[in-house]
C-alpha cells in the first residue's frame, strides 16, 4: 500500500534583498540577561542581513565597548544565513547603527522591523540616507505557496478518494505492474530507509520496498474490493478438497499464525488435547457445530480433531467470522462454512451445507444460540434419531432448549453449558469487562469519562459492563427485571431506572438481557443526537432494528459495522453491528477466558457422547459439578497458583471428599 501524505509546500520568501552567499552574518547584541526569542534579535527584530566585508571590518573597527554593540554571543539558531559554528573573528563583531548606512545608491534597500511604540511587529525601510520609513503591509515574511488553491492542485495518487478508502484498499496505483505488492497492512511500520521528500510524500528506495513488500500478500484482512459472493466461487485447498465455502483460501497462511497465537493463551485445551488424545474419547464422532469462528474456535476444533472427531461447521453470527481463520481451517480439511458479512440467506445456507451431505449425518451438535438446532428439527427432524446429544452455550440458545422441553419436544439430551460456573462467572463476567471497551473503542473512539451509560439487564454480562465503565469515569444506569439483581446493582452503586425515564440523556444504550424489544422504536425516537446504540447479548432481537427500515429514515454507513441511522429532522443515532452482538463483531475477546469455555464445551461432548444409556434424559443439564472444577484446575497453573489441600480430618468435618467437588449444587458463586 502506498500512503501519500500530501502537505501544502513551504516557501520562505527572503525579507531582504539579495544576500552574499558563503558570508558569515553577524548577530546582534543582547541587553544583559535578555535572551530574545531564537531567530530575533533585540525587541523582536529579524536577524539582519550581512554586509559587504569591509563594512563588516570598519563596523567591527567602529564598535564601542560597554555599549552593548561590541558583545560576542552564538548566533540564534533561528537566523536563516548563520553559520552554526566557526564564524571567523571578524563576523562576530556586531556594527554599530550607523554603520548599517548603505552608501551605495545601487545597493538594495535594507530591510527591518521597527521595534517603536504602535510599530512592533511592522516592516520598515531603511533608505541609504538613513531614513526610515514603513514598508507595505502586504508584505510578507512567510509565505504558503498559493495555498489553498496549490494544495487542491498537487497531483496525487488518492485524488479526493476518502482516507479512509485510500488506507483499506490495495494500493495498485502506486507501483508500476512490475513492482506492485499485493497490499499493505496498515499496522506495518515503515523501513528506516523511507524518508519524506519536499512535498511531504512518504517515499523509500525502490529496493527498501521490494524487501518490505516481498510477500505475495501483506495483510491477512480482506483485502479487495472483490464483491463476488464465496458462493459463487470455485476453490480448493492443497489436498484438492472443495467442500468447504470461505472468503478467500488463499488466507490460509494468516489465520494458522493466529490459531498458533490463540495456543498459547489457551492452556486447559492444550493440556486436555494432550492428554487425551491417545485415547480418542471422540473417536467416531461426527460433530456438527455453529459458532462463532475465531482464533479460539479453531483451537477447539482441532482438539476435537485430535480426540478422535470428525467435525463440520458454520457460523453462529454473520459478522465474527475471521475469514483468514475459517481460510487455515479449510486449508487443514475442516469443512467450514462462513464468512465475515453474510446475508440472512448465507447464513441458513452455510447451516444446510453443514448438516445436509451425502454420505455424512451427524451424532453430535455444538451449538451457540441454537439457531442449528431449530434448522435440524425445522429441516431435518429424522437425524434425531442418531443424535446423542446437544451442548449449548448460550442463554438465547438454553432458552429455547428449555422451551422444547417443556413443550416435550426435545428428543435428545442437552448441556447447558452457559450456566456452569466458569462459563458463568469468567466467559460472561470477566469477558465483556474487556471486551466491551474494546468494542465501543474501535467503533467510535470515543472517551467514556463523564459520558452517561444505561445498561439494560444487570447479569453477568451486565456486570461486566457496569464494572468497566464505572472504573472509566462513565455514569451508569441499570434497568433490571429481576428484583435479587436490581438489589446488586443498588449495591454495587448503580442507579436503578427505567429506560424511558433516562432514555432522552443518555449517550449510550448497551443492551444484555437475552431478551426481545428491549429497545424499541418509541425509545430510540426519543434518543438524543448522536446516541450509541449497541448490544452485548447473543441475538440481535434486543434493538428494534427492524422498525428503523423505513423511508422517513436515512441509513448512512460511516465504517464497518457503524451506521448512522438519521431522522427527518437531522438528528442520528450510531447504531453498532446492526444490533448484534458487539464484542465479537467489532472486536475480539481474551483468548484466556475463551480457553475456559472452549474446555467446558470439549468435556460436555465427551461426556454425552461417552454417557452410558440412561444416565441423560430428554431434558437439560447442567454441566457436573465436577467437571467444572476440573475446567479451573486446568488453568491455575498458568498464574503459578498452588491449591491448598485438605486434611482428612478436615475432609471429614465438611464431609466431602478431599479431591471434590467441594460445593454443592445449588451453592451460588
Amino acid at each position: 500500500m502506498s500512503v501519500q501524505v500530501a502537505a501544502p509546500a513551504v516557501e520562505l520568501k527572503e525579507l531582504g534583498g539579495p544576500r552574499d552567499k558563503g558570508a558569515a552574518a553577524p548577530s546582534r547584541p543582547a541587553e544583559p540577561g535578555l535572551l530574545p526569542p531564537p531567530g530575533l534579535g533585540v525587541a523582536g527584530a529579524p536577524c539582519p542581513l550581512p554586509a559587504p566585508a569591509g563594512e563588516r571590518e570598519a563596523a567591527a573597527a567602529a564598535a564601542a565597548p560597554g555599549a552593548g554593540c561590541g558583545a560576542e554571543r552564538p548566533p540564534a539558531s533561528g537566523c536563516p544565513g548563520l553559520p552554526a559554528a566557526g564564524l571567523p573573528p571578524g563576523a562576530a563583531k556586531v556594527p554599530q547603527a550607523s554603520a548599517m548606512k548603505r552608501s551605495d545608491p545601487h545597493h538594495p534597500q535594507h530591510r527591518h522591523r521597527d521595534g517603536g511604540d504602535g510599530g512592533a511587529g511592522r516592516e520598515a525601510l531603511v533608505s541609504p540616507d538613513g531614513t526610515v520609513t514603513e514598508a507595505p503591509r502586504t508584505v510578507k515574511k512567510i509565505q504558503f505557496a498559493d495555498q489553498k488553491q496549490e494544495f487542491n492542485k498537487r497531483p496525487t495518487k488518492i485524488g479526493r478518494r476518502s482516507l479512509s478508502r485510500s488506507i483499506s484498499q490495495s494500493s495498485t496505483d502506486s507501483y508500476s505492474s512490475e513492482e506492485r505488492p499485493e497490499q499493505l497492512s496498515v499496522g506495518s511500520s515503515l523501513p528506516h530507509s523511507a524518508q519524506a521528500n519536499a512535498k511531504g510524500t512518504l517515499s523509500a528506495p525502490k529496493e527498501a520496498m521490494k524487501i518490505w513488500l516481498a510477500h505475495p500478500a501483506a495483510s491477512y484482512t480482506d483485502s479487495s474490493d472483490d464483491e463476488t459472493s464465496p458462493r459463487d466461487k470455485q476453490q480448493k485447498n492443497s489436498k484438492g478438497s472443495s467442500d468447504f465455502c470461505v472468503k478467500n483460501i488463499k488466507q490460509a497462511e494468516f489465520g494458522r499464525r493466529e490459531i498458533e497465537i490463540a495456543e498459547q493463551e489457551m492452556p486447559a485445551l492444550m493440556a486436555l488435547r494432550k492428554r487425551a488424545q491417545g485415547e480418542k474419547p471422540l473417536a467416531g464422532a461426527k460433530i456438527v457445530g455453529c459458532t462463532h469462528i475465531t482464533a479460539q474456535t479453531a483451537v477447539l476444533m482441532e482438539t476435537l480433531g485430535a480426540l478422535g472427531a470428525q467435525c463440520r461447521w458454520a457460523a453462529c453470527n454473520i459478522y465474527s467470522t475471521l475469514n483468514e481463520v475459517a481460510a487455515a481451517l479449510a486449508e487443514s480439511g475442516f469443512p467450514v462454512f462462513a464468512w465475515k458479512g453474510e446475508s440472512e440467506d448465507d447464513f441458513w445456507w452455510c447451516i444446510d451445507r453443514c448438516v445436509n451431505v451425502e454420505g455424512w449425518q451427524p451424532n453430535m451438535i455444538l451449538d451457540d444460540g441454537g439457531d442449528l438446532t431449530h434448522w435440524i428439527y425445522k429441516k431435518y427432524p429424522n437425524m434425531f434419531k442418531k443424535i446423542k446429544g446437544i451442548v449449548e452455550e448460550s442463554v438465547t440458545g438454553v432458552h429455547r432448549l428449555y422451551q422444547l422441553s417443556k413443550a416435550g419436544k426435545l428428543c435428545v439430551p442437552a448441556m447447558n453449558v452457559n450456566d456452569s460456573v466458569t462459563k458463568q462467572k469468567f466467559d460472561n463476567l470477566y469477558c465483556c469487562r474487556e471486551s466491551i471497551l474494546d468494542g465501543l473503542k474501535r467503533t467510535t473512539d470515543m472517551m467514556f469519562g463523564g459520558k452517561q451509560v444505561v445498561v439494560c439487564g444487570y447479569g453477568e454480562v451486565g456486570k461486566g459492563c457496569c464494572a468497566a465503565l464505572k472504573a472509566m469515569g462513565s455514569i451508569v444506569y441499570v434497568t433490571e427485571i429481576d428484583p435479587i439483581c436490581a438489589l446488586q446493582a443498588c449495591m454495587d452503586g448503580f442507579r436503578l431506572v427505567k429506560l424511558n425515564e433516562v432514555i432522552r440523556q443518555v449517550d449510550i444504550v448497551i443492551t444484555c438481557t437475552g431478551n426481545k424489544n428491549v429497545v424499541t422504536r418509541e425509545h430510540l425516537d426519543r434518543m438524543k443526537n448522536s446516541c450509541i446504540v449497541c448490544n452485548m447479548g447473543h441475538s440481535n432481537t434486543e434493538i428494534d432494528v427492524a422498525s428503523l427500515r423505513t423511508p422517513e429514515l436515512t441509513w448512512e454507513r460511516v465504517r464497518s459495522q457503524v451506521d448512522h441511522v438519521i431522522w427527518p429532522d437531522g438528528k442520528r443515532i450510531v447504531l453498532l453491528a446492526e444490533g448484534r452482538l458487539l464484542n465479537l463483531s467489532c472486536s475480539t475477546v481474551p483468548t484466556f477466558v475463551l480457553s475456559i469455555t472452549a474446555t467446558t464445551q470439549a468435556l460436555a461432548l465427551i461426556e454425552l457422547y461417552n454417557a452410558p444409556e440412561g444416565r441423560y434424559k430428554q431434558d437439560v443439564y447442567l454441566l457436573p459439578k465436577k467437571m467444572d472444577e476440573y475446567v479451573a484446575s486446568l488453568h491455575l497453573p498458568t498464574f503459578d497458583a498452588h491449591l491448598t489441600e485438605l486434611t482428612d480430618e478436615q475432609a471429614k468435618y465438611l464431609g466431602l471428599n478431599k479431591n471434590g467437588p467441594f460445593k454443592p449444587n445449588y451453592y451460588r458463586y
